[in-house]
């Protein structure tokens, strides 16, 4: 499975199997991590086979089974929740192509909990976690808006590239399901904004990164 590929398969997974994650699958995980911490400059860190963090949820009946997760931090800079929604929707999509199901998770976990069983550093800021492993079903698809409600582009008819770029932002994961970016184009060149809420940073970075791999990062520039 292609990345392009697991954007269209991956959806929101609350309940989980027993099953633990390999050392094999773990081990690529890492990998992928420790690339893009260094190259966001933030700090991720895949923690397994623990679910201190999620006490609190599972007491509510949100989850079950949660004993994986990722947690997303980094030094205390204007752009860190952008980072780590891009970061992090990087690792979830990659997580799908190994046969594993996600949840990100921005309020309901322990942070205390998160940043000792992650090794975070104590300046580092934590902005979530993504919940890790496989899922008693795939999820099922949330209710979307439209190419147009959330798209402009000026000028002539928008290329293919723009189309298919705004068609997998649709398909991105954002806080409530609010879907509350804006996508602008003209010619090769494309504005990507979100409305002000919480983690409106967060929810830019991971529709930023999900236009990219839909429209490839060749055919455009960002202004």
């Amino acid at each position: 499975m292609t990345i392009d590929e697991a954007i269209r398969e991956r959806h929101t997974v609350r309940v989980y199997k027993k099953t633990p994650i390999p050392a094999d699958v773990a081990k690529q995980l890492n990998e992928r991590i420790k690339a893009l911490n260094e190259g966001l400059d933030v700090f991720m860190s895949l923690v397994t086979n623990d679910s201190s963090a999620l006490n609190a949820a599972v007491r509510i009946g949100i989850t079950k089974n949660v004993n994986n997760y990722i947690v997303l931090s980094g030094k205390n800079e204007p752009d860190l929740e952008e980072k780590l929604g891009y970061g992090g929707a990087d690792l979830m999509l990659f997580a799908q192509t190994l046969g594993l199901n996600t949840w990100w998770v921005s309020g309901t976990f322990n942070k205390g909990k998160a940043r000792e069983n992650g090794g975070i550093p104590g300046s580092n800021l934590i902005k979530g976690i993504i919940i890790i492993g496989y899922g008693e079903n795939p999820g099922v698809a949330h209710k979307s808006k439209s190419i147009d409600d959330v798209s402009k582009y000026i000028g002539s008819t928008p290329p293919f590239w723009f189309i298919r770029g705004v068609g997998s932002a649709l398909l991105a994961p954002t806080a409530l399901n609010r879907q509350a970016f804006k996508i602008e184009g003209h010619e090769n060149k494309v504005k990507i904004t979100y409305a002000k809420g919480m983690y409106s940073g967060l929810d830019l970075g991971i529709i930023k990164y999900h236009f990219e791999v839909g429209a490839g990062r060749e055919n455009f520039i960002y202004e």
